[in-house]
Parts: structure tokens; C-alpha cells; sequence
């Protein structure tokens, strides 16, 4: 039939209806997301800033350093075990695998489900040449009762699978306090030696100023050169130069350590002096001592040996796929039915129902599914294993490296130790012989930068002392056992 000869009303809706559906056509292309339309354009959108908007909500610092208070190395790893987020990163991973035993144990207990239904038919039925309306309410309510009787050792492998996984997110969780110490020692120390580096830059900014000072004094006496006082101009200038190139790294440090302790970068952190630390000389223990104490005690490799016992775990559940699965259901219930037919009452009817079963069910074939899986959980057991023999080689020989650094780096302080008095000495003397004439400006500015370095080596020397004993303490993993000290 032509359009024309429809019902005004039915061509109206059907009107009506294809621009609603053109609307809603266009509307959903208008808001959808998109790809970017170009490859040499930047995408920009809409939704970008809702976006942006949740990135700078996302990270709030949550405390503030005293800028008034001189912290200790103690007191900001303990700043950092609360604050900094990779430690609640791994606190919440260990608690999301603990629920997640939780779960696996559940399968231990039958579970109970309880079903409410209630439905209203009506219906006209051909009863000899009539129809008769027919209505039939029903209410029903069951229990439903599951449990698995036997299933040859599959639940028990899921959950010793869970709980050596709960076992490693601990020892994970153990291992990023670890880290966590370890980056605030090594920031700590690397702030340390900025700040050490600074006084001796400072120290050496003074004795290029007081080797210039001497040059200028003896050419107004006439008993220099003009060169003489350019030269020591020259290392005046550099020596500030020096001083700059430190005070810029010793921003990056202090803005480093408190991003490891969980504040803003741009924090003011007062620290103790260098020459307030006490550093010690040597250390008792022997690189055995050392190696046996990682290899018992480092929460990686822990974490490796409960990946190897959930790999084991596995390799049961694959094994208990081979066996029937026996099943208890039971489903008892309660049902009231109401009904009437056209001109007759309402009646009704009510009535306990249910039943119980045992099932046992037994994959005959599948292909070679089972045996696959089964061979992937062996092979991943033999890699655990595989994997944690070579974490073991790799943390000995951890060991090992931090105890040579740790003893080379006592030698080095010994030997930087030597060389600053040295330096002191020769600077001190050649600076006295220049102001009596009996030595050039050249040799005062060698001695001077002799003694600079012999600062900047020295200060690195005694850093590198405590850098070392804290890597030790990382590679054996003293640092976070209950009963080691605070550094």
C-alpha cells in the first residue's frame, strides 16, 4: 500500500520513529570514542580533561617534613615504610591473595542457595467450541544444597596452591621493605656526600679567593705579574664554578630522598653532617658468614621457594583431572498454587517438594586436555625449581660483590684519609713559600687544586664506607630482619 493511502496517525509515528532513530544514530557517534584522526597530529578530546582532572587527583602527599627538625636515617626509613606507596602497593596485593585462599578453602563447605519464585499465567484455553480465561498464580520456594564429596585431591591442590601464594605475596611484601630501605640509604648517603662535597667546595672557593688575594698583593708590591693574578682569577672563578655544579647536585638529592620517603620533591629536608656519623673501620663477619645468612633469610628467594611449593600444588589439581568427581545435590522446597477458570472460584493447593542426588561424572576423552595440563604444571614446577637455583647462584655472588666493594672502600678511605693531610700540608707550604717568593703561582694553584680534589675524595671515600655497609645489609638481607638495629 502507498504511503499516501496509510493512516495519517501510523505515518506520523513511523515518522516520528525513523528521526528519534537518526538522533540516537548520530548522538552515539558524537559521543563515542575515537582513534586519533591523523598519525602526524596529537590526539586531542573532550573527555581528555576528565581525564586530566583524575591524574591530579590521583596522587596527594599525605604528610609534610618539619623543615625545622634534623632528621635521622632511622626516623626517614621510617617515614618511607608508612608513606611511600610501594609499600601499600604490596600490602594490598598480599591481602587481595589472602582473600583469594579464602576463596579456594570455600570449596571445603557445601554451598547453600536459597530460590524464591513466584509467577502469575493466564492464558484462554479451547474448551469444546469455548474459550475459557484461565489464571494459575504460583509461589515456590526452595533450598539448593551442592557439595562435592570426592574429588581426589583437586580442592586440596587449589588451596596449598593458595596458601604458598599467600606465603610469597608475604615475602614479596617483605621484599619491598627491602628496597624500599635500601633507596633511602642509598639517597640518604647520596645527599650526604653532596652535602659533603659542598663544604669542601666551599673550602676550596676560600683558598682559591685567599691564593688570588695573595697574587693581587704582591702586584700592587710590584712583586707579581699580571698573568700571576689572571691565573689565580682563573681558579677563583673556576672554584665557584665547582661550588654551583654542587649546589645543583645537591638539590637533585634532597629532592630525591623525599620522593623515596612519600612527600613532595621540592621539600626542605635538614639532615645531619657529615662528620657527625660515626664510620666504622671493618666488620667482623666473613663473606660466608655474610652469603649463608642471604641465603636463609632474603625474602626474594623465599618468594621463589613458595612459588615452587604453589607449582607443586598445581601439579596435584592437574593429576586429580584423571579421576570421576563425585557431587551431593539436594533441593528441598515448598510450592502453593492458586488458580480459577471463567465463572468458577478461586482454588487452591499447597505441597512439599524436593529431591536429593549423588552425581558422578568422569571426562572419558578430551582430546589429550588433561595430560596437557598436566605437563604444563610439571614443566612450571621444574621452572620454579630452575629459577630459584639461579636466584640462589645470583645472590651469592650479590654477596660476594657488596663484601669486596664494602672492603675497597675501607682501603680507599684509609688511603684518602692520607692523601688530604697530604695535600693539606703541601698547599699550606707552597702557599707560605709563595708569599716569601721562593715558589710560583703555579705551584700554589697545583697545591690548590691538589687539595680540592683531595677534599671532594675524601668526603666520596667516607660516603662510600656507608653506601657499601648498606648495600651489604641489602644483598644479605639484615635490614629488615626483627632484630637488626637501626642504622
Amino acid at each position: 500500500m502507498p504511503l499516501s493511502r496509510w493512516p495519517s496517525s501510523l505515518a506520523r509515528t513511523l515518522t516520528r520513529g525513523a528521526i528519534w532513530f537518526f538522533v540516537l544514530i548520530r548522538t552515539s557517534q558524537l559521543f563515542a570514542q575515537t582513534s586519533p584522526v591523523s598519525p602526524d597530529h596529537p590526539w586531542h578530546s573532550s573527555r581528555e580533561q576528565d581525564i586530566e582532572r583524575d591524574a591530579k587527583a590521583l596522587r596527594s602527599y599525605q604528610f609534610s617534613i618539619d623543615p625545622a627538625k634534623t632528621y635521622s636515617l632511622a626516623e626517614f626509613i621510617d617515614l618511607a615504610e608508612v608513606h611511600n606507596p610501594q609499600t601499600r602497593l604490596a600490602w594490598e596485593r598480599a591481602r587481595s591473595q589472602a582473600a583469594a585462599l579464602g576463596i579456594a578453602r570455600s570449596e571445603l563447605y557445601p554451598t547453600l542457595v536459597a530460590v524464591a519464585l513466584s509467577q502469575l499465567n493466564r492464558a484462554e484455553i479451547l474448551f469444546g467450541t469455548t474459550f475459557w480465561s484461565q489464571t494459575v498464580e504460583s509461589l515456590q520456594t526452595s533450598m539448593e544444597l551442592n557439595y562435592a564429596v570426592l574429588d581426589f585431591g583437586a580442592r586440596s591442590g587449589r588451596i596449598n596452591a593458595a596458601r604458598a601464594e599467600v606465603l610469597a605475596a608475604n615475602f614479596g611484601f617483605n621484599d619491598t621493605h627491602r628496597n624500599v630501605i635500601y633507596q633511602v640509604e642509598q639517597a640518604y648517603y647520596r645527599l650526604l656526600n653532596a652535602k659533603g662535597q659542598e663544604d669542601a667546595a666551599r673550602a676550596s672557593l676560600a683558598n682559591a679567593q685567599a691564593v688570588q688575594e695573595a697574587a693581587e698583593d704582591r702586584l700592587n708590591h710590584g712583586l707579581a705579574t699580571l698573568p700571576d693574578v689572571l691565573e689565580a682569577r682563573s681558579a677563583t672563578a673556576q672554584a665557584e664554578y665547582e661550588l654551583q655544579s654542587v649546589l645543583g647536585a645537591e638539590e637533585i638529592a634532597r629532592g630525591d630522598l623525599a620522593t623515596v620517603l612519600g612527600t613532595a620533591p621540592s621539600a626542605v629536608i635538614r639532615v645531619r653532617p657529615l662528620d657527625q656519623l660515626s664510620i666504622p673501620e671493618s666488620i667482623s663477619d666473613s663473606v660466608d658468614q655474610a652469603i649463608d645468612r642471604a641465603l636463609t633469610q632474603r625474602p626474594d628467594l623465599m618468594q621463589q621457594v613458595a612459588a615452587i611449593r604453589s607449582a607443586n600444588a598445581r601439579v596435584k589439581e592437574a593429576r586429580a583431572a584423571f579421576y570421576p568427581a563425585l557431587n551431593l545435590n539436594a533441593v528441598p522446597g515448598g510450592q502453593l498454587l492458586y488458580g480459577s477458570q471463567q465463572a468458577l472460584p478461586w482454588i487452591h493447593t499447597g505441597a512439599f517438594a524436593g529431591g536429593i542426588s549423588l552425581g558422578l561424572s568422569w571426562t572419558v576423552f578430551d582430546g589429550g586436555a588433561r595430560r596437557s595440563y598436566l605437563a604444563r604444571a610439571q614443566a612450571n614446577a621444574r621452572a620454579a625449581q630452575a629459577e630459584a637455583g639461579v636466584s640462589h647462584d645470583q645472590i651469592a655472588d650479590q654477596v660476594w660483590t657488596a663484601y669486596s666493594n664494602l672492603h675497597t672502600a675501607f682501603r680507599q678511605r684509609q688511603a684518602a684519609t692520607a692523601l688530604l693531610a697530604a695535600a693539606n700540608q703541601s698547599y699550606a707550604a707552597a702557599l707560605e713559600s709563595y708569599n716569601y717568593g721562593l715558589r710560583s703561582l703555579l705551584d700554589v694553584t697545583q697545591a690548590q687544586r691538589t687539595l680540592a680534589e683531595a677534599r671532594s675524595t675524601d668526603v666520596l671515600a667516607r660516603t662510600q664506607v656507608l653506601g657499601a655497609l648498606a648495600d651489604l645489609a641489602f644483598r644479605t638481607g639484615d635490614s629488615i630482619q626483627s632484630g637488626a638495629p637501626k642504622p
